[in-house]
Formats: C-alpha cells, structure tokens, sequence
C-alpha cells in the first residue's frame, strides 16, 4: 500500500512543503513556497485536502544530542527546545512549525530530520573547535548545516559521485561543504548558521573582536548583537537596500554592486579552503535558490577561482523536501 508523505522545510526567509507518495522510486505529487509573515493557514490552504500517513520536517539544529533521523515526541520536543540556543533563527520556528502540523494532524506520526546529520562524523581537524576543552566538553563545536541539501546532491550524483566534491549551497543562507567518498569531511558554517560565507542577512564569519567591542563600547546586549549578526548584516547591511541579490543586481548603486562582490568573493574563498581539505576537487556543484539561478554570481565566483585550473562545474536542484520524505518513509517502515 502507497503510503503519503508531508514535507515542511522552513528555511530563514520562506516555507517550502512537499507531498510524495512512497514508491519505489519515491514521487513527487505537489510541491510549493510560502514566504515567512504570510498567515499559518496559508500554508495548509496551498497543501490542499491531503491526507498525510507521516510528517517530515527539517529541523536546522538539534543540538548535542540529535542526527539522526526521530519520530518527534514529547522527549524530542524538550530537546529540540534546548538546542533553539544553537539556531534562534530556526528553531523557534520550527517547533511553532512541529505544533501547527500536530494540531492539524494530531494522528499522523511526525519526524524530525536534521541538517546537522550529514556532518556529524567529520574528522576532528574540521569540527574541532580552538577554544578551552572545558568549553568544548559542553558540545561547542562546528556542526555544520545544509545537510540535508548535501544529503541531495550526492544521491543526484549516484554512480557519478566524484571523491572529491565541493557543494556550495548559495540562498538566502549560503555554505560550502567539502565532501570526500560521499561523506563531509568540512564545511564553512560552524557552532550555528551564523558562520560562514556572508549570506541575506547573517555576516558570516567576523572578527570576534567586533562582538567584544559591540559589548563594551556600545554597550550592547545579547538580544541587540544577535540582531545585528542575525538579521541586520550581510546583503542587506551592506548595501542598505535589500537581503536578495534579484533586487541588488537591479539596483545601481556603489553599495549594491560592492555587496554582490563581497559576497562572491566570500564564497570563493570558502571554496578555496574547501580545495586545500580535499587537495583539489574533481567537481564543484551550485546549488539553492541563489546557485541555481544566478548566473551572475556564479560567474563571479567562477573569476576568483580562476587560479585553481579547470574544475568541472555543475548545477543541481537542492531536493532537500526529497531527502526528509525518503528518511520519513525509511524510518516508518
């Protein structure tokens, strides 16, 4: 019997949800994207009169303890709680995201699949921290995220699945992740999806001086410097206009145009560290709304890597709605 699986991905600036029937291969019956700030019954209102037999949701962070795939329960709820610390931008809503789904469904099995899966068993010289091992035995660590996206481009790639990749997953959160033999061997964001590349909102990785000097002398508190990393910075702080790079690349001004490059530029180099990881690169592969879909940007990034030789070059959709689908289906049978 064909069981129907519900997705719901909740990014850091919109929703996207799948429904799928679990065959073999797995199928996609409906799909669709809802910006944040757009009422909660909107989203149910686009899935339609669906009847889920299970629930799969992306969870961004879960914490110390959580990788794999779980059937959600009260236990898990407490612990993706605690882990909201790591993700403010996500967790909070994920879990709001977990309670609407209950109180539509309150029959149907939910699952939590995380991002943080992929990355768990990277090599301690990638997710080790420089800081005090006291500091480090409370699970400060870099996690990494994306994961699920990562999880997609490999099983894309099947038999074609080079030993020496590079996933660069550019959209309004942006990471690159270096994977070797199929497995994350390293990636750019770390503790949180604060770090990394510059990305819509977040600065990705500053000097953590600056935090020091925002506390000291400007007096700020946590609440205030978390905005500022969080949802003040990146595209949108720099070019003082907007956190999407379609309204930047239609905007002509100096700042616009220096915001772009910063961010290719950014991205560039994290995939340059990702080529000293793995000592080269068979293939590099684009993907999210912004690597799918902005030749531009690509092409920039392409210049700064110029350097390195010819390293083939793919697209490829982030089927992340597929990943959390295919683990829901596995884990209920």
């Amino acid at each position: 019997m064909t069981r129907t699986i519900l997705t719901l991905n909740g990014g850091s600036s919109s929703v996207k949800f799948g429904v799928y029937a679990d065959a073999d291969p797995l199928r996609e019956i409906a799909a669709g994207e809802i910006e944040h700030g757009t009422a909660d019954t909107a989203l149910f209102d686009r899935i339609g009169a669906v009847t889920p037999d299970a629930i799969g949701h992306r969870i961004v962070h879960g914490g110390t303890e959580l990788f794999a795939p779980v059937v959600i329960d009260a236990g898990v709820i407490d612990r993706l709680r605690r882990a909201s610390a790591f993700a403010p931008l996500h967790g909070p809503a994920a879990l709001a995201m977990i309670a609407l789904a209950q109180a539509r469904y309150p029959s149907v099995p939910q699952v939590a699949c995380f991002d943080t899966g992929f990355h768990a068993d990277m090599p301690d010289v990638a997710r080790t921290l420089p800081i005090p091992a006291a500091l480090r035995a409370d699970g400060i660590r870099r996690y990494g995220f994306h994961g699920l996206s990562c999880e997609s481009i490999v099983a894309q790639l099947g038999d074609a699945l080079p030993d020496r990749l590079v996933i660069a997953h550019l959209g309004n959160g942006a990471s690159v992740t270096a994977v070797r033999g199929g497995r994350s061997v390293d990636t750019s964001m770390g503790l949180t999806p604060s770090g990394g590349v510059v990305m819509g909102t977040r600065a990705g990785d500053i000097d953590p001086g600056l935090l020091l000097y925002l506390l000291r002398e400007r007096r700020m508190d946590a609440a205030a410097i978390e905005a500022v990393i969080d949802r003040e910075s990146g595209l949108l702080g720099l070019s003082a206009v907007s956190a999407d790079l379609r309204v930047l690349h239609g905007t002509d001004t100096a700042a616009a145009r220096l915001a772009i490059r910063i961010f290719c530029r950014s991205v560039a180099k994290q995939v340059a560290g990702m080529l000293v990881t793995l000592g080269g690169a068979d293939l590099i592969v684009f993907t999210g709304g912004i690597g799918e879909n902005d030749a531009q940007v690509r092409g920039l990034i392409r210049a700064d890597l110029a350097w390195a030789g010819t390293v083939p070059q793919r697209v490829l959709p982030s089927r992340e709605n597929r990943q959390i689908a295919w683990h829901a289906a596995r884990l209920l049978a």
